[in-house]
Parts: structure tokens; C-alpha cells; sequence
């Protein structure tokens, strides 16, 4: 067995014209530590979204400010996605260790700070540093498996970031109810500093520096312009509609700043050197279509699944400690679905029909979702969620296998990076659109049915209520008879909310298996030294070396 190889030998061994092919230099030894120092900083990062959802309630409780709850998770995401494919570039210079261990100690700096926030808008503040953090923990994942293994041997891999994930889900929604119940909110974000301590213990002594050997720019341009595009449509998105009307100067004026910066962005983009976003990628049918398909999917699952813990403790009643535990069954459904479908396409090297049979599995589960009703118990959930993860679960994972296996093997990198982008702009826009519809439903829901309620108090008893500090579940204001049947206004008004959005996530998922219906099947590559050989029109009837 050949020892562990240092960066300088490779650098000695591959010529600087050509990018280092890890997948056939390196040990599996050193592959095994590589990974796991990548898997730790991951697991950094999904243990924080996890945990945080479950102490949302709190938080609003707490902070108040349920307008602007959605940019808890918004500004968190606009930071991770509008620095991924810089931190993609920067790897390549700087090496991936480099990058991870940045990466970690400025999410541990955002944690600190959310934990000691004292206004929503300073949490939202401290969640933005926390997501330029997590990029660089998120893109280099991705990227390092692409590096290590070629595509035939991925799918087996690909199943040790599933399980990532489901350690990070399953226990941080409970450690998240636990510290919010027994502690405070604040200690869901504290508790990421030992975490991360561990994990940059274990990275600076196991991981080496794992660069690509290629030269390479940054476009600063690309990305200033990118996130020009990215942060004003987000902010229209999400400005309160009663205050700031579609129509209104502001919304409109920041509309056609992010149009400006977008169109910018294509000119920028097809003229510099080394792109931040490589537009001939968009020549490639897999990459178009993957990407299309993520950002549906970003959209749809990751804004829907945000609101479950607040529709568990506002609807079902439960407490955060078991609004947490919740996801625990559509976790384990998603990473069973993973693993299943990865042993599938392992065997035989086929993945276009698992991807459409998974789109097509979660449709039902969200659209079973909407279907909730203020009476829902803990088991209605349940069930329908576990129907949603075993149809997501193998549809992400080998969205990204095949759009790796679809481009050349040094643009694998920009691609791995361009879409875990659209997944994640996917996911912002998603959160911040569902917000307003969250905000905007239960206002008038809330308002249409408490009105009859409080005109039959007393004209002091209504003038001392705070119609705000209900909507954030604070009761406290209603005079004693009241409090029932206004508690009861507020389930239903929540309800209303909260299965409109799934009903609308129903309706971007199946928009995405339709997307997905154009999905070439190009058989996976044996090394990543060769090209695939129809990367931009490739035929779904191609056969596969892997076929039984």
C-alpha cells in the first residue's frame, strides 16, 4: 500500500500545465482522511440549519419581528450562495484546506455574535457573516468527492454526505428544542463553537492542501456584479407588500437594479478569463437542465421544510424539544432514499429514471402536506413527510453525480460550484417569496377572523391588545375569556399560511420533474482523465458499460 503523499510531490509529479488527478495519485488512506476532514466541516454547517430552525418560535417570541422572520434563513443563504463559486476559485489558487479553515473560523465569529444578538435585524446581520462562513465549507465538500473519486465510483461516496446530514438533522432539532426549552435560544448558536473547534483540530492535522495545480483568477467583477443581481431581488421579494407594494419606487427600483446587474453580469461573464459563472457551461444539456432543475428544487424544499417547526409549535402545540424531533423521520427517509438509489445506479450506472420516479414521489408528498388541517396531530406530519424524503432523497444527490459526469474534468469544480448556486439561490428566493406568503395570508387570515372576536370586548381591553404580539404568539394582552378563541383564530390563521406554501411547493416540484423529463443519461466515466464524448446534446439511449 503506498504511503500518503505530500502536496509537494504531487506538484513535482503533475505538470503545472495540468490539473493534479487526485483520483489516481492519492492513497485511499489519504483519501479516507481527506474526506473526513471535509465531512467534519460539513457536518459543521448542516448541524447550524438544523438547529437553528428549531428555536424560531423562540426567537420571534423573543425578538419579535415576525416580517422579517424569512431573512433569518434569507440572509444566512444570500451570503452562502453569492460566495460559493468564489470560494470555488479560490480553492483552486489556495488549496481547499485553506479555504475550509477560513471558512470555519468565520461561521464560528457569526455564531458567537447571533448568540449575543439583541434585534432581529442584528441576528439577520450576524446569520449573513455565519453564511459567507458556510460557503466555503458547503463548495468545498462538493467539490473534494469530485476530486478524489472518478464518477463509477461517486454514488457509493456520495451516501457518507447523506449521512452527514442525517447526523446534523437528527441531533440538532432535538439539541436545538433542548437548549431552547432548558437554556435560551442563544445556545443553539454557542453551541457551534466547540463543534468547530474539534473540526479545525482534526483539519489542520489530517487534511492536506489538497490544491488542483491549475493557475487561476478571481473574477471580483463577476461577483460584485453577482451579488448586485442577487441581493436587491431578494430584498424586493421580501419588503412588507402592505408597506412597499409591488408597484411602489422602491420595489420597482430595486427590480431594475438586480436587471441591470444581471445583464452586466452576462457581458462581464463572457468576456473574462476565468468566470466566476462559465456561460458555455450552459451549452452542455445535462448542466442546463440540472440547474434548472436544482433551483426548483432548492426552492420548493428548503423554503417549505424552513416553516415546519413554527407550523409544529403554532398548529400541533408541541414544544420546540419535539417541533425538532419532527424532522428526524424525513431525514432518515431522505437518506434511505440516498443510499437506496446510490446502490441502484452503483449496480447500473443509470440515474435519468430514479431522478424523474424521485421528483415525481415528492410532488405527493408536498401536495399530501397541504392537506393539513388545524386539527393535525404529530403522526398527520409524520407520515407525509416521510413520503416527501424518500422522493427528494434520491433526486439531489444524483443531480449532482450527473452534472459532474456531464463536463470535462477541469470544469468540474466551476460546474460542482455553478450548481450547488442555483440550489441555493433556489432556496433563498423560495424562503423569502414563501415569508411574504406566510406574512401576507396570516395577517389577513388573523385580522378577517379575530375582528368579530375583539369587537365584543370592552373598548379599553381592546385598545391594550397587541394585535403583533399574538401574530408572534404572545398572548398575554387578551383578557381571560378571550384567550381560547383568539389562541383557536391564531391556529387556523397559521394553518391557512403554512399549507399554502406547501400547496405552492407542490407546484414548483412538479414544474421540476418536468424539467427533469429533458435529463440525458450519459453513462458514468471510469477516470477523470477522459472527456464524456456527447457533453453538449448527449442521447438518452446511450447504453452503460455498468448495465446487468
Amino acid at each position: 500500500m503506498r504511503p500518503a503523499e505530500s502536496d509537494a510531490d504531487v506538484a513535482v509529479a503533475a505538470p503545472r500545465a495540468e490539473r493534479i488527478d487526485y483520483a489516481s495519485i492519492l492513497s485511499p488512506q489519504t483519501k479516507w482522511i481527506v474526506l473526513a476532514g471535509v465531512l467534519m466541516g460539513l457536518f459543521l454547517a448542516a448541524l447550524d440549519q438544523t438547529i437553528v430552525a428549531t428555536a424560531l418560535p423562540a426567537i420571534i417570541a423573543d425578538l419579535r419581528g415576525i416580517d422579517l422572520l424569512a431573512w433569518v434563513s434569507t440572509g444566512y443563504l444570500v451570503a452562502s450562495t453569492t460566495t460559493v463559486p468564489v470560494y470555488g476559485k479560490l480553492s483552486d489558487i489556495y488549496g481547499r484546506r485553506s479555504i475550509v479553515l477560513a471558512g470555519i473560523v468565520i461561521f464560528l465569529l457569526g455564531s458567537a455574535l447571533s448568540g449575543l444578538a439583541a434585534t432581529m435585524q442584528q441576528l439577520i446581520a450576524f446569520r449573513i457573516l455565519q453564511g459567507i462562513g458556510a460557503a466555503a465549507l458547503t463548495s468545498s465538500a462538493f467539490t473534494v468527492i469530485a476530486d478524489l473519486f472518478v464518477p463509477a465510483q461517486r454514488p457509493r461516496y456520495q451516501g457518507l454526505f447523506g449521512g452527514v446530514f442525517a447526523l446534523a438533522s437528527v441531533v440538532g432539532p432535538y439539541l436545538g428544542g433542548v437548549l431552547t426549552d432548558q437554556l435560551s435560544w442563544r445556545w443553539v448558536f454557542y453551541v457551534n463553537v466547540p463543534v468547530g473547534i474539534v473540526a479545525v483540530a482534526f483539519i489542520v492535522a489530517k487534511m492536506p492542501r489538497l490544491h488542483s495545480g491549475l493557475p487561476a483568477t478571481v473574477d471580483w467583477a463577476g461577483t460584485a456584479l453577482l451579488i448586485a443581481s442577487v441581493v436587491p431581488l431578494l430584498l424586493a421579494l421580501t419588503l412588507d407588500k402592505e408597506q412597499y407594494p409591488w408597484s411602489s419606487p422602491a420595489v420597482v427600483g430595486l427590480l431594475l437594479v438586480a436587471a441591470v446587474a444581471t445583464a452586466l453580469l452576462l457581458v462581464v461573464e463572457s468576456r473574462v478569463p476565468s468566470p466566476v459563472i462559465a456561460l458555455d457551461l450552459f451549452r452542455n444539456r445535462t448542466f442546463a437542465v440540472v440547474s434548472a432543475a436544482s433551483t426548483l428544487v432548492g426552492a420548493s424544499f428548503f423554503a417549505a421544510v424552513f416553516f415546519l417547526s413554527i407550523f409544529m409549535v403554532n398548529v400541533v402545540g408541541v414544544s420546540a424539544t419535539a417541533a425538532g424531533t419532527t424532522l428526524i423521520p424525513l431525514t432518515f427517509a431522505v437518506v434511505i432514499g440516498a443510499f437506496t438509489s446510490s446502490i441502484i445506479v452503483q449496480r447500473l450506472g443509470r440515474y435519468r429514471r430514479i431522478v424523474l420516479g424521485g421528483f415525481a414521489v415528492a410532488t405527493v408528498g408536498f401536495g399530501l402536506l397541504a392537506t393539513l388541517g388545524p386539527d393535525a396531530t404529530r403522526g398527520d406530519v409524520t407520515w407525509r413527510m416521510i413520503v416527501l424524503g424518500v422522493g427528494l432523497g434520491p433526486a439531489m444527490p444524483l443531480l449532482n453525480l450527473a452534472v459532474q459526469n456531464a463536463v470535462p474534468h477541469e470544469k468540474v469544480g466551476m460546474a460542482t460550484a455553478a450548481r450547488q448556486f442555483f440550489l441555493q439561490i433556489g432556496s433563498a428566493v423560495g424562503t423569502a417569496a414563501f415569508g411574504v406568503v406566510l406574512s401576507t395570508v396570516l395577517t389577513a387570515e388573523f385580522t378577517h377572523r379575530a375582528t368579530p372576536l375583539l369587537a365584543q370586548l370592552p373598548a379599553q381591553a381592546r385598545a391594550a391588545i397587541d394585535l403583533d404580539s399574538i401574530r408572534s404568539g404572545v398572548f398575554a394582552s387578551v383578557p381571560g375569556p378571550a384567550v381560547a378563541q383568539v389562541r383557536e383564530v391564531f391556529r387556523v390563521a397559521f394553518t391557512v399560511g403554512i399549507t399554502r406554501i406547501y400547496a405552492y411547493a407542490a407546484a414548483l416540484l412538479l414544474l421540476a420533474l418536468l424539467v427533469a423529463t429533458a435529463l440525458p443519461e450519459i453513462p458514468l466515466r471510469t477516470s477523470n482523465k477522459s472527456e464524456p464524448t456527447q457533453a453538449t446534446q448527449p442521447t438518452q439511449s446511450q447504453s452503460s458499460p455498468f448495465d446487468v
